[in-house]
């Protein structure tokens, strides 16, 4: 009997969230599992994201959706955004039929903390996962009744951070 597989959320101001749910994708292909990793907001042209290459080596497929946030991109309304985050949930929901073991949505929290998605469409998302997915969520601001619905929920806690004396994102070590 194949076990039920659970949502886990990776949360909080902390660094490592996205880390952990790499972690985990690599655990699961190295039990064969099939594992997609679904970017929000991480667009490798802006970035060269050091976990893309590696994940596409090991053969698990990588997806960007909304691959920018006004944050950084001035010129992206937020009516654009929160459209672009609603055909990614549509993009979602058609993932979950594709036969994967594990899908990681890293990022999605933040959609959610920025007001371009609502928690109930969310929660939607996560009241239709097959039994046979294992479902992670990543990114700042999960909210009580995500972390309610999630059968795993680990936040990162900042205590000290390079950011705050100035220190800029490293390659390999922070993309």
């Amino acid at each position: 009997m194949e076990e039920k597989r659970l949502i886990q959320v990776y949360t909080g101001d902390g660094k490592g969230k996205t880390t952990a749910s790499i972690g985990q994708a690599i655990r699961a292909k190295g039990h064969k599992f099939r594992v997609c990793f679904v970017h929000l907001f991480k667009h490798s042209e802006d970035f060269p994201y050091g976990e893309v290459e590696v994940l596409k080596e090991l053969g698990i497929e990588t997806i960007s959706l909304v691959p920018h946030h006004p944050h950084f991109h001035r010129n992206i309304s937020p009516e654009q955004i929160r459209e672009d985050c609603l055909k990614a949930l549509e993009s979602i929901k058609k993932l979950f039929h594709k036969g994967y073991d594990m899908l990681v949505l890293d990022e999605i929290l933040v959609a959610l903390r920025d007001k371009f998605l609502k928690e109930e469409e969310i929660l939607e998302l996560l009241n239709q996962k097959p039994g046979s997915l294992e479902l992670i969520l990543t990114g700042r601001g999960a909210t009580k009744k995500i972390i309610e619905k999630a059968d795993l929920v680990t936040e990162m806690r900042k205590i000290k951070h390079p950011f705050t004396r100035g220190i800029k994102e490293r390659r390999g070590i922070d993309y």
